[in-house]
């Protein structure tokens, strides 16, 4: 019941800085924050927050310091003048940006003598506080397991190695497979969309099948890890035959095509680098190629 909460100051107050905020407050946090306008902060003054007039008086107010501004050029613009005050203290980076920005703000860190962890929010701003979102986190270990309890009032930390660079590469990775996965789940959609059926009704199924997916992933991930692609399941030609149903259904519902063409023709690359009998895994051979292989 008494325990005590830690003290953390948030940078940046945009929607998602200011969720994390609201959060950090709501769970009994020693909260104060700062923005460059200080107009975004009155809701969280008004539930409890201590508003810092100064980037100085902000990182001055606690131990461990989160930012989340627009990206890391805001970061430099906002810490640059006070990175003297820095020695000491946990900087926690949730700002989206590159791996090679986030192994330079480690770097930079580093050379004033702060803990730094750099992070990735796996969810957007009302998805803050739940338990079942993640928060990807690279850097220090010592920082992640010292501020471990804080950090899970924010969702489900994850530490992905001390490496700083890995949480965004990881978060750049896994919206690419968001991206993909909804954009195909839309094309589905509008392709029995073309019959009257509705999105309410096609959208489970499409759920039940992607567990099923699931499925596949983790076999091919072993498949990958060993460069040998055994196509037990279904091969790679397999694959290309099936593709054209897609396609042909769509295109006689008048459907944009360019996402399943384009995917038919990463398989015929696979194929004609002789992996027509392979696993569909295989085709990560063609993607670490890059484009222009034959």
């Amino acid at each position: 019941m008494g325990t005590e909460r830690s003290a953390v100051t948030v940078v940046g107050l945009g929607q998602m800085g200011s969720a994390l905020a609201a959060t950090l407050l709501e769970r009994g946090h020693p909260t104060t924050v700062w923005n460059r306008s200080a107009g975004k902060a009155q809701p969280l003054v008004d539930g409890g927050a201590r508003l810092a007039a100064t980037p100085e008086e902000a990182v001055a107010a606690s131990p461990l310091i989160i930012v989340c501004v627009l990206d890391y050029d805001a970061l430099h613009a906002i810490l640059d003048p006070v990175a003297g005050s820095l020695a000491g203290k946990s900087l926690v980076n949730l700002t989206s940006g590159s791996p090679e920005g986030a192994q330079e703000v480690a770097a930079w860190a580093r050379s004033h003598s702060a803990d730094y962890l750099d992070g990735a929010i796996m969810t957007t701003p009302p998805g803050v506080g739940s338990p079942e979102m993640m928060f990807l986190y690279s850097g220090s270990q010592d920082l992640f397991e010292a501020q471990r309890p804080t950090l899970a009032a924010l969702g489900d930390p994850l530490h992905l190695g001390t490496e700083p660079g890995l949480a965004s590469l990881y978060d750049a990775a896994l919206l690419g497979l968001m991206w993909a996965t909804m954009t195909g789940w839309l094309h589905g959609t509008a392709l029995v969309g073309a019959e009257k059926i509705e999105a309410t009704a096609f959208t489970p199924v499409a759920i039940r099948w992607l567990s099923a997916v699931t499925g596949f992933l983790t076999t091919y991930a072993a498949q990958v890890d060993a460069g040998r692609y055994p196509g037990d399941d279904a091969t790679v030609d397999v694959q290309i035959a099936t593709v054209d149903h897609l396609l042909h259904a769509a295109a006689a519902r008048g459907i944009d095509n360019a996402l399943p063409e384009l995917l038919k023709t990463t398989m015929e690359r696979t194929r004609d680098l002789g992996h027509g009998s392979d696993s569909y895994a295989s085709v990560i051979e063609v993607l670490k190629k890059g484009t222009g292989s034959a």
